[in-house]
């Protein structure tokens, strides 16, 4: 097989280097994160979609972020939106945009369903060596490969979207290659339990992410960073022991924080609902900015007012309402 040199095209052509032969299938993900990991090309930078609807969706996919993080976990939404969600970022990026779907849990449904949309998944909540096997299988086709991924029929049809990035393995192959697996680690458990994770089956898992909101959230603590010594302990740990496998390290980078980004290749820098909730300052500036109109036809107001209600009250009196009988 030759030398990947995607990475090369990336400056003119964004995530759209690691475009698969359809938008039907997901990215080239595994390489494009292996290449932000070793430096080749820029880290990942992303967007988070956290109200996952069609509307939206179209925005985002322009903004010219590396990916989407879809949040199927925390929206209110179907497996029909999520997909839909999906097709939308990659279409109207033409590419240049790939989603990653954060799934709602481990089972083999919801898996399936992102991954059959064509995007990489993101897995919350791993917490031990049994969780991350299964979920490892779960993205994967083929026994030789320890994949327990149903072959969707009506997916990549032939002649119509199974064209392949390396015609000298079946779209089966292509597939496990092309899809991404991150894995939250998102407790204290977790972070114990990830050197044996990593061990097992390290070679399926893309990136670790900390998921800092819920792992401050299990230890007690309010808010997503914080310098707490034991918080600190747990973050250093963790990055220990991606360190020990090689393994690339994902997180949140918000408001700018950009030290805490220092060692990650994959992170999130927007967000949607961050956007509308700094909308409420427009709204309290405008409150105190646009006070009342001062003396401007009040008097007439409440006289027009006062005689309209007289007429209506008279002629209900008289039994008569726009020449109706009351």
């Amino acid at each position: 097989m030759k030398p990947n040199t995607d990475y090369l095209n990336v400056p003119e052509k964004g995530m759209a280097a690691y475009r698969a032969p359809s938008l039907l299938q997901p990215h080239k993900a595994r390489q494009a994160l292996r290449d932000a990991y070793h430096g080749r090309i820029p880290r990942m930078i992303g967007y988070y979609c956290g109200f996952c609807d069609r509307s939206s969706s179209r925005i985002i996919a322009q903004l010219g972020a590396d990916f989407v993080w879809v949040d199927w976990e925390h929206a209110s939404c179907n497996v029909e939106t999520m997909t839909d969600v999906v097709h939308t970022i990659m279409f109207m990026s033409e590419g240049r945009t790939m989603p990653f779907v954060r799934i709602p849990n481990h089972d083999h449904a919801s898996i399936g369903y992102a991954l059959d949309a064509g995007t990489s998944v993101i897995v919350p909540h791993v917490d031990t060596v049994e969780q991350a096997k299964h979920i490892a299988a779960a993205t994967k086709f083929l026994d030789k490969h320890g994949g327990t991924r149903s072959a969707p029929p009506t997916r990549w049809l032939g002649g119509l979207a199974d064209a392949v990035v390396d015609p000298t393995r079946h779209i089966w192959e292509n597939q496990n290659e092309q899809a991404a697996l991150i894995i939250q680690l998102e407790s204290r458990e977790g972070v114990n339990n990830l050197d044996g994770m990593l061990s097992a089956v390290g070679h399926h898992i893309d990136a670790c992410w900390m998921g800092t909101l819920d792992m401050r959230a299990t230890m007690g603590l309010d808010g997503i960073w914080g310098d707490e010594p034991e918080f600190q302990a747990v973050v250093k740990q963790f990055e220990e022991v991606l360190r020990k496998h090689d393994k690339p390290n994902a997180g949140p980078c918000f408001n700018g924080a950009w030290e805490r980004a220092r060692n990650k290749m994959f992170t999130v820098v927007a967000a949607d609902f961050m956007t509308l909730a700094s909308e409420k300052e427009k709204i309290e500036d405008a409150r105190r900015n646009l006070g009342p109109l001062e003396g401007k036809g009040r008097k007439g107001e409440s006289s027009t007012v006062s005689g309209v209600s007289n007429g209506v009250s008279n002629g209900v009196s008289n039994g008569v309402c726009n020449g109706i009988k009351v």
